[in-house]
């Protein structure tokens, strides 16, 4: 097992390695004293992973309540998170009880906005189930929920006390789910680590090593990243690259295109982009979309440039009249382009053209 160190506003530890979910109320009660947890999940998730949770998490004395949301991201809103805070207050949980999230990004980011904003902030652990949440969303204490306007406007910092990645759960994802991680992983690869990047082009990652391996490369990256800007003023801004654009593509499709998916459409969008417009110091697209064909991501983006722009426009990067791009100067080192968003149109549309 894999021991990563975050030091942030709440220092704690991630945890990865296999078959550590029915030792969960161990590793939490090194963190936590005996309370009442609150354990939030997802309907498909539950039926898998609640029964043997639930039973570590008695042994180690803990009372338990749990709520049960239905999967999927357009569970992801204020309608939920309201649900969930009144489920919250209607068990008496008070502030030296805590929070469990078990299931992947949307979980996640629910259970950790609901834990910092109950009470005005309650500890909350994070159990997650699938690789995207593994290498990305259960790190580094971003929490929210989606509003109509687009994804992710409401939300807040809220470290978690622990992170539990038991990547035996990976077992349990489809093909589409897996990809929804290994497009953040190759996100990793080009922000930062070219060496990982050209690793997980070239080689076989489906093996249950190599995978705990890259989940762990992954969190360190994050990891280093959190501890020099928590709160995303700099550097940490650059895990942003293919948001923008694919937050926009999730927001257009109804949320029928994932994240992870969108992500990649979204780095490609901006790799070519980049280099059209004179950004980069070498193409990176032609890198990029090998990499995710190798794994047989759908490229094809369904909307204009004008349809991107004008939900992008809502982006929480937005700062007035300009919008802050993340862009690749070569593979393994991107920066931050701050775009008027008189422009954004044109350099998205430069993007879809191949």
């Amino acid at each position: 097992m894999k021991h990563i160190q975050i030091n942030a506003s709440r220092n704690y530890e991630v945890l990865i390695g296999r078959n550590l979910l029915k030792d969960a109320g161990k590793w939490i009660a090194n963190v936590l004293k005996p309370c009442k947890l609150c354990i939030i999940t997802d309907d498909t998730v539950a039926k898998l992973y609640a029964e043997p949770l639930h039973a570590s998490l008695k042994e180690e004395g803990f009372e338990l309540c749990q709520y049960v949301f239905a999967h999927g991201e357009l569970s992801k809103n204020v309608t939920t998170y309201s649900q969930i805070l009144e489920y919250m207050a209607s068990e008496n949980l008070t502030r030296t009880d805590a929070v469990v999230a078990l299931g992947g990004g949307v979980t996640g980011d629910m259970a950790g906005f609901a834990a910092a904003s109950y009470l005005r902030g309650i500890p909350f652990i994070q159990i997650p189930t699938t690789l995207l949440a593994a290498v990305d969303s259960s790190v580094g204490g971003k929490t929210g929920v989606n509003l109509e306007s687009g994804k992710n406007l409401v939300g807040a910092f809220w470290q978690p006390s622990l992170v539990l990645c038991d990547c035996d759960t990976f077992k349990s994802l489809s093909y589409d789910l897996m990809l929804d991680g290994i497009s953040e992983a190759i996100k990793y690869g080009a922000i930062v680590d070219s060496v990982l990047f050209d690793f997980i082009a070239q080689e076989d990652i489906f093996s249950d090593s190599v995978l705990e391996q890259i989940t762990a490369h992954c969190v360190r990256i994050k990891s280093e990243v959190v501890e020099e800007d928590e709160k995303e003023t700099g550097r940490r801004q650059l895990l942003n690259f293919g948001h923008t654009v694919g937050h926009a593509i999730e927001k257009c499709s109804h949320y029928t295109i994932s994240h992870g998916h969108a992500v990649a459409i979204g780095m490609l969008i901006a790799a070519r982009a980049a280099f059209k417009l004179g950004y980069s110091k070498e193409n990176c697209a032609p890198a990029i979309e090998e990499s995710l064909k190798k794994y047989r991501y759908p490229l094809h983006c369904p909307y204009t440039a004008k349809e991107l722009a004008a939900v992008a426009l809502n982006d929480k990067k937005r700062s007035g009249q300009e919008i802050t791009l993340v862009l690749p100067s070569v593979i393994g080192e991107c920066y931050l382009q701050k775009t008027k968003i008189s422009e954004l149109e044109h350099f998205i549309a430069q993007g879809l053209s191949e």
